[in-house]
């Protein structure tokens, strides 16, 4: 039966773009819900603590190794050149990513063979404040994971050609089962191997991931080839529109490596407070921000290669301004229910209410730049559109001067009283506690994240002089403002239930919780629609289309 099913959708193709974006949503929704009980077993077995600053650590290499390398070339470079191929010649198409895959791998195995062997040194950069025991016990759970970044750039590069042959369904899948694997590595594995099991789970869901899309892939009609042609020609194009990406990826993820060698210096569980912080606000992006500069970017692309100004600019402000309507309320809203989500979420076994203090405290502090992380996903995307991959890649080199002064300067003055860790205190309403210095840490991410995006859009509009921001800073401040009003009342909303109900118990919780949201949503939503802002009708009209698709869609 089990063999049955993955054969249907293996063979499953998705015409309808509106569809295929229902499916990824759908898919994605339930990847993050995976990737939340994954947490939350993880703080339940383990707790705000040294195995968890460990785990965290570990996935700060291998992780790098598959952004910078595989996700890189696969965003910018792979997915346009296979696809020129195909409209010519189905053949070439398939010379071109057997001989792209092969070389990719080859890399990926000598990176992270080399990497193997030096993950002593590695770790004593990016985790100083380790003991000589838990620098041990990451290096070796660093070492095994290095199986997960060759399995998943494989599978992505799979996953990058199926979605061209519309083969959504089994792509989106795959993030499902990586998910899942995590979670059987808790489950089962750790209580036989300990906390080495939670990186054998990262590898099985690895594999998972990419033994799932091989039967669509034949199922298309590729065939792998021993071919290692260096010379070709839309290989050599491929490194050239791979390489400004890589290096902007790369600063990202110098950024996140620099943010845990500081938590490494501070209280035993701050990686993994900022972590789990930062997992818990990821959600918002990927099923906000992510779909809308995903779908956009196509189209984007298609108004360039006309020379369309006016297209292009129409289509990339409908998306700002969609990104922007739908984010500020969210981070609003999960700013004033942030205890309730990192309870309901982590709160479990080991995990104690100062671990949960300081979580909730971090994601809130996230909460204010939701909307500048959100806008580098649309912002980058155009600049891709516009074949200009340096811009982006010059912004991240920029945050990496920025972040490391930012993040040193409020955990020095957050580790002991004065004026401005009084003000972060009273503004998160969180008693001082021996460990508040790791606040500092999404402080800094956040106002980094600001930089970012504020020096991104003065390069859009050097670029696009059709482009107006006065227009923007208007239709800003009218979803600022309404979030505004939204948030207060849903606060009122959230003590009366707090009041009647209480919420000593994870049901009592979730439930107040999902009203309190759900009443402040409609709150803003009633709040835009006076104020007209015409965002409202543009959700009513495409969550019916959307509704239609899902009960009507051909698939």
């Amino acid at each position: 039966m089990i063999d049955k099913f993955f054969k249907k959708i293996s063979n499953h193709t998705t015409e309808k773009i509106s569809a295929a974006a229902l499916i990824i949503s759908i898919a994605s929704f339930l990847s993050f819900l995976l990737g939340l009980l994954r947490d939350r077993l993880l703080t339940a077995t383990f707790g705000a603590g040294n195995t968890l600053d460990v785990y965290y650590t570990a996935f700060r290499i291998p992780d790098f190794v598959a952004m910078v390398l595989m996700l890189g070339a696969i965003s910018v470079a792979v997915i346009p050149i296979f696809t020129q191929n195909l409209v010519k010649d189905k053949e070439k198409a398939f010379y071109y990513f057997a001989n792209i895959l092969n070389l990719f791998l080859v890399s990926l195995i000598i990176v992270c063979a080399v990497l193997f062997i030096f993950t002593p040194q590695l770790i004593s950069l990016i985790a100083p404040g380790f003991s000589a025991e838990k620098k041990e016990t990451t290096i070796l759970l660093t070492r095994i994971m290095f199986l997960s970044p060759i399995l998943m750039g494989l599978s992505n590069m799979i996953s990058a050609i199926l979605m061209v042959f519309k083969r959504f369904l089994i792509t989106s899948v795959s993030p499902i089962l990586y998910n899942l694997g995590s979670i059987i590595g808790i489950v089962f594995f750790v209580p036989k191997m300990g906390i080495h099991g939670l990186a054998w789970g990262i590898v099985l869901g690895a594999i998972m991931h990419l033994l799932v899309q091989i039967p669509a892939l034949f199922k298309i009609g590729f065939k792998f080839k021993p071919i290692f042609n260096f010379l070709d020609k839309d290989f050599l194009l491929t490194l050239e529109l791979t390489v400004p990406r890589a290096i902007g990826l790369t600063a990202t993820q110098i950024n996140l490596i620099i943010v845990t060698a500081i938590g490494s210096t501070l209280v035993a569980g701050s990686v993994s407070v900022f972590s789990l912080a930062n997992d818990l606000s990821a959600p918002i992006i990927g099923l906000i921000a992510i779909p809308f500069a995903t779908a956009v970017f196509p189209a984007l692309s298609l108004a360039i290669s006309k020379n369309d100004e006016k297209d292009f600019l129409e289509k990339f402000n409908s998306s700002l301004r969609q990104i922007l309507f739908l984010i500020i309320p969210a981070s609003g809203l999960c700013f004033i229910l942030r205890a309730h989500l990192v309870r309901i979420v982590f709160g479990a076994g080991a995990f104690d209410w100062t671990a949960t203090k300081l979580t909730a405290a971090c994601f809130g502090v996230f909460m204010f730049s939701l909307f500048a992380q959100g806008l580098i996903y649309l912002v980058s995307k155009a600049f891709y559109a516009m074949k200009n991959t340096w811009i982006p890649a010059t912004v991240s080199i920029i945050s990496i001067a920025v972040l490391p002064l930012l993040a040193y300067t409020f955990v020095h003055y957050l580790s002991f009283p004065n004026a401005f860790s009084d003000f972060i205190s009273l503004a998160l309403k969180i008693d001082r506690v021996k460990n508040m210095a790791v606040i500092g840490l999404p402080l800094a991410v956040s106002i980094d994240a600001i930089v970012q995006i504020t020096l991104l859009m003065i390069f859009f509009r050097l670029k696009n002089k059709g482009f107006h921001f006065r227009n923007l800073f208007v239709f800003f401040c009218k979803v600022l403002s309404a979030t505004i009003i939204a948030t207060f009342a849903t606060y009122g909303i959230r003590q009366i239930f707090g009041g009647f109900l209480g919420s000593e118990t994870l049901l009592v919780l979730f439930f107040q919780t999902a009203i309190v949201g759900i009443l402040g949503l409609l709150m803003y939503l009633l709040i835009a629609l006076i104020m007209k802002i015409e965002e409202v009708k543009h959700l009513r009209a495409y969550i019916i289309s959307q509704t239609g698709t899902l009960l009507n869609g051909r698939k």
